[in-house]
This record gives structure tokens, C-alpha cells and sequence, in this order.
């Protein structure tokens, strides 16, 4: 497809960017590609540089259009983290593509994701493909209630067959899936007995929101254990790795977070730990609540487990 560039037009980023987006512009993108690295050829250079950086595993990149070359491909999966990458990363330029037609040299052009014009789809991108060798495809993403999907297909027939399935799988993926927040940044997960510090204990805490995506029917099942080997010997920095967070749930991987001390924790001084070592002796080894056990005796066996409630 061309946005029907002519020969010393001078067009605006803007509307170039528009002209790929909507009009699926071989042109646009050649016109960009050349302007920003000289050629086309360097221009894939650039993007297969940046592939690697974003975490695009299995693409390899021969041109800016993405038109049939032997060593040219990408993956349904590969498609699905660029767009996260897109959505995240440009927030700015990534309403252009909800943007349902575009007029340039007096022609317009209709975007051509089916998933923009249904009703209460949510769909607000990504883009739509189309090569004798790759069938029909599309890359889209939308939003309900606050929960935003992403899926790629591709290889079908006819433009009818993927408005068709993608609109099935979309609703598909808002119906049968949920997800559950476990916990917002920052949020302790449980306190964990120090090794002689001058702290009993210290809260361990996860450092980014925890979402997981599962079957609504197992969305109740989920279980969440703070796994660690405690008791933490002292001195501990404040956001030390001390451990994982084991999340699982029936029909999910079992997915690990790590948490960190959410406090530090000096060592005891040496009357402190020989106070600790006589309690040890005597006693026996601390609960929970009390100090911590000396240096001179090994620490009770680890790992140590919490299972913890999601909040």
C-alpha cells in the first residue's frame, strides 16, 4: 500500500508516522527509514540492533516495510511484546493509531483494523498485515474496564476471516480471563526473624505491583508463599534480594518475584551476642518474636516458608 507520496514533497513527520500507521504506507516508511540512517538497508540495521534490546527473540529485520525477503521474519509473540513496547514507551504518538482514516495529496484511506469500528470493542490499535506468503494478520490491543489485552494472528485467508476471529478472540480473552492484583509496590509481604541485629525482625516487601492473568474459574486458587533462608543473618542493607515470592495457581506457571528488606538491619555489638549466645545455650533457639540467635550456633534450619494472604 502508499500514502501517494510525490517526488519533492516536503510532509511532516506527523503525517508520515499517519501515513504508516493508517494508510500502511510502503512509501512513509521508506521516506523515514532513508531520512533517519541513510538507507533502508542501514535503517534495518538499526531496527535489528533494537530488537535485541527490547527482547525480540525471534524476528530478523531486511527492510523498513516489512514486504517478503527471505531472512525478513518475526513472531506472533515477538509482535505482541513490540506492541507492549509501543503502548508503553509512546504515549504520545500512540493514539495515532485509533485514528480511523487519513486524507493525503486529496486521497483518504481508511484504517484498516477491524477491531476500531466495533461497537464496545474497547480497541484503540495496533495495525493490520498482509503478504502472499503471511496471509492476513493483526496486531491489536484494547481496553475494558480498565484491563488492557493484546493479541496478534496471523495467516488467515481473507479480510472477512480476520475480522472475524480477531473479534472472537478478543472477546474471547476479556470473558474467560481475569486478573488478580496481589500487591502494589512497596508492599510487605511478611516479616522475616534477623540473625544477631539489633532487629528482632524486618518487613521483606516486593518493589513493583503484582499482577498475574489466569481463568476466572481459578482466579479464588490462587497461593502466594514467601520463600527465603531465615533467620536473615545481620548487617542486611535496606533492599537487599533475600528472596522469592511463589506464586501459583491450577492452568498458570508458576511465576517468582523477588523481595527485598524493606529495613536495615545492623549487627549486634559484642555483649549483645554473647548475651544472644547464652540465651541460645540455655534456652534454646528464639520464637518468632524474640531476638535472634548468637553467631557461635548455627541458625535453625532454612529455608523458612510464609504463606502469605494477597492483599
Amino acid at each position: 500500500s502508499t500514502m501517494f507520496l510525490n517526488p519533492g514533497d516536503k510532509v511532516k513527520i506527523e503525517n508520515l508516522l499517519r501515513g504508516m500507521i493508517i494508510q500502511s504506507g510502503n512509501d512513509a516508511c521508506i521516506v523515514l527509514a532513508e531520512n533517519l540512517a541513510g538507507s533502508e538497508e542501514a535503517f534495518a540495521e538499526k531496527m535489528n540492533a533494537k530488537a535485541k534490546e527490547i527482547g525480540l527473540i525471534n524476528s530478523n529485520f531486511m527492510n523498513a516495510t516489512g514486504l517478503p525477503h527471505p531472512e525478513h521474519y518475526m513472531t506472533v509473540r515477538d509482535l505482541t511484546v513490540l506492541a507492549r513496547r509501543i503502548i508503553a514507551d509512546f504515549p504520545e504518538y500512540y493514539s495515532l493509531y485509533s485514528e480511523t482514516n487519513f486524507t493525503y495529496n486529496g486521497i483518504t484511506q481508511g484504517n484498516r483494523n477491524p477491531l476500531l469500528y466495533k461497537v464496545d470493542s474497547g480497541a484503540d490499535g495496533l495495525k493490520t498485515g498482509h503478504t502472499e506468503a503471511a496471509g492476513y494478520g493483526l496486531t491489536a490491543s484494547a481496553i475494558r474496564n480498565g484491563r488492557r489485552l493484546i493479541l496478534a494472528a496471523n495467516g488467515m485467508a481473507s479480510i472477512k476471516a480476520r475480522d472475524e476471529e480477531t473479534s472472537k478472540l478478543m472477546d474471547w480473552g476479556f470473558r474467560e480471563f481475569t486478573n488478580r492484583n496481589l500487591f502494589v509496590a512497596g508492599a510487605k509481604v511478611t516479616d522475616a526473624e534477623v540473625w544477631l541485629g539489633d532487629k528482632a525482625s524486618i518487613p521483606l516487601i516486593i518493589q513493583r505491583d503484582l499482577v498475574v492473568t489466569l481463568p476466572r474459574a481459578q482466579a479464588q486458587s490462587v497461593s502466594v508463599k514467601a520463600v527465603y533462608d531465615g533467620p536473615l543473618p545481620a548487617p542486611i542493607a535496606q533492599g537487599a534480594e533475600v528472596g522469592k515470592l511463589v506464586i501459583g495457581a491450577k492452568g498458570m506457571e508458576t511465576l517468582q518475584v523477588t523481595i527485598t528488606a524493606g529495613e536495615s538491619a545492623g549487627r549486634l555489638g559484642l555483649i549483645g551476642r554473647l548475651k544472644a549466645a547464652a540465651t541460645y545455650i540455655f534456652l534454646g533457639p528464639p520464637m518468632p518474636a524474640a531476638s535472634a540467635a548468637p553467631q557461635a550456633a548455627p541458625p535453625p534450619a532454612g529455608p523458612a516458608t510464609t504463606v502469605t494472604q494477597p492483599q
